[in-house]
């Protein structure tokens, strides 16, 4: 879609000898690549789902771990900086094995420290965080709950 703006503008001179006219056009180019009908809900566009399209797409999530990680009774600032480091180099191994699709450290100064989705069933995600060094420290404590999503789903870059 392509919208034409006019926008007017009046310039006078200090003196006022010499007024002009200055028209300007302001051209917005939109293009939306509509694959479904869009709604407008509170200034945010959205795509309508139909029912059919969510059982379409239901059926490609497959199953997957959430991690909630928080402060454990160890957590002691700066102390835990060491173990927080390797905890930090083992989620960057389980990425580039395949196993922690997700990985968000939350520095809030809460009690949460992090969320990961594994691309793993609920036992073996226990098993993988049993071996966690600030896990095992007591650093970090975990809440684990097994959940579905689609495959190949990523955050924005």
């Amino acid at each position: 879609m392509i919208f034409f703006i006019p926008v007017f503008s009046v310039s006078i001179s200090k003196n006022g000898r010499d007024k002009g006219l200055m028209i300007y056009g302001l051209i917005i180019s939109l293009s939306i690549h509509l694959i479904k009908r869009k709604q407008v809900i509170k200034n945010i566009i959205m795509t309508t789902i139909t029912d059919e399209y969510m059982k379409q797409m239901s059926a490609t999530t497959k199953n997957f771990t959430l991690v909630i990680l928080k402060k454990g009774p160890a957590f002691k600032m700066p102390d835990v900086f060491p173990v927080i480091w390797e905890h930090g180099r083992r989620n960057y191994a389980l990425r580039a094995d395949g196993l922690l699709s997700i990985v968000c450290p939350v520095s809030d100064n809460t009690e949460m420290a992090g969320i990961g989705i594994f691309n793993a069933d609920v036992e073996e995600t226990k098993k993988i965080l049993e071996g966690d060094p600030a896990i095992k420290e007591g650093i970090l404590v975990y809440e684990i709950h097994p959940t579905r999503s689609f495959p190949g789903d990523s955050l924005p870059k």
